[in-house]
């Protein structure tokens, strides 16, 4: 989950639902060959993947991300945003992919006005930290086609993508209910910003749901929906912090936990897999045993966040010169969300458990249970 806290009038202020059809020194990597990841020194020009046959309307693409301070290696939505960059260019060789890291805050409008000045045809902002940023950006280059994951702008010039996390996340708090054996589940953040706390929202309404069904009483360490109050790190990207977190919950008897805070979390996902099943975690944005294959073992399952496509739709349509006004927004019903697969957990789960979660799931797209959160996009 991405950093920072950003809340300008109108940023939740919106709800469009789309059917199927987040002198300055900085690092810059460039996927080469799939997988492979080069720095680049200070001063030297942002990482780029090249194309070189021609698009379907004849014209060359440039397309370039700016990170968050999680930067590309979050194993998050930063990962997952430039998966769908890769993702874009493998369908259309003629589009140029860029990407730049940030380090701090500070880095988000130098890092944006660069691409800029170097006249990508589409520049891309992840995290709602970069919302202040990109909207200064965007209204001083009117002209110029932006984009930002997890926030929303009243810009003309930028196409948003948002999520309602808390419907997914729901169905995972249901899941982390049932199969607790202690009756305690615990989550904490990186930091106290809607696009955070609306996956511990959706989680906590979960297990509450899982209680209210069967009589019983699994406790959500450390997370008070009406007050909105719980445990943050302050961090996404410091391990140790997210490993202290989750050891000080399996202190108090917490069996699952649920990190939302990005390359931090990875610090309880190793000590997950190294408990050997004393207690294990679920995972978001990204499927964890995709991103995070090496602790995939500890992963009850993931809370998903279908940033990869979303950016691969946009860049695909943007390419080809078509309207990006229209806002993105992510839901179970469009698979904008959604549970990942159980992998390694999927024979321990229990057949009459995957059907309730099947059930709850469609439940909700049909409206028959409601999913809310203060931080949800309206």
């Amino acid at each position: 989950m991405e950093p920072g806290a950003h809340n300008a009038p109108g940023v939740w202020g919106r709800r469009v639902v789309l059917r199927p059809v987040r002198g300055m020194r900085f690092v810059a990597f460039v996927a080469v060959g799939g997988l492979t990841l080069a720095a680049a020194a200070c001063g030297e020009k942002p990482s780029e993947n090249t194309g070189t046959a021609a698009s379907p309307t004849g014209k060359a693409y440039t397309a370039c991300m700016v990170t968050d301070q999680g930067g590309l290696d979050d194993k998050s939505f930063n990962a997952a945003a430039w998966k769908g960059m890769e993702q874009a260019k493998s369908k259309n060789a003629s589009i140029t992919i860029k990407n730049v890291q940030s380090k701090t805050e500070a880095d988000y409008e130098p890092n944006l006005n660069g691409f800029v000045q170097q006249k990508c045809d589409f520049i891309l902002a992840v995290g709602d930290l970069m919302s202040g940023a990109l909207e200064k950006v965007a209204k001083a280059n009117p002209n110029q086609q932006f984009a930002i994951v997890d926030s929303f702008s009243t810009s003309t010039n930028v196409h948003t993508m948002q999520y309602h996390t808390e419907q997914a996340a729901y169905l995972a708090g249901y899941l982390a209910a049932g199969m607790s054996k202690s009756g305690k589940v615990a989550t904490y953040g990186g930091l106290k910003i809607p696009p955070v706390t609306i996956f511990m929202d959706g989680y906590a309404d979960g297990v509450k749901k899982y209680n209210d069904v069967k009589g019983k009483s699994v406790q959500v360490l450390d997370w008070d929906k009406a007050k909105q109050a719980g445990t943050f790190t302050e961090d996404f990207v410091a391990p140790d912090k997210g490993k202290a977190k989750s050891d000080a919950f399996v202190a108090q008897g917490a069996d699952i936990v649920m990190p939302v805070a990005g390359k931090t979390g990875t610090g309880t996902a190793s000590a997950a897999k190294a408990s050997g099943g004393k207690f294990s975690t679920i995972w978001v944005d990204q499927d964890g045993c995709v991103s995070n294959a090496e602790n995939c073992p500890a992963f009850l399952t993931t809370v998903v966040k279908n940033i990869t496509d979303a950016v691969d739709d946009a860049v695909t349509k943007g390419s080809t010169g078509a309207d990006l006004k229209t806002p993105y927004l992510g839901v179970l019903e469009n698979n904008g969300v959604s549970l990942a697969p159980y992998h390694e957990f999927d024979s321990k789960i229990p057949a009459d458990l995957k059907a309730e979660i099947d059930k709850l799931k469609a439940d909700i797209i049909s409206g028959a249970i409601k999913v809310e959160s203060p931080a949800a996009p309206k």
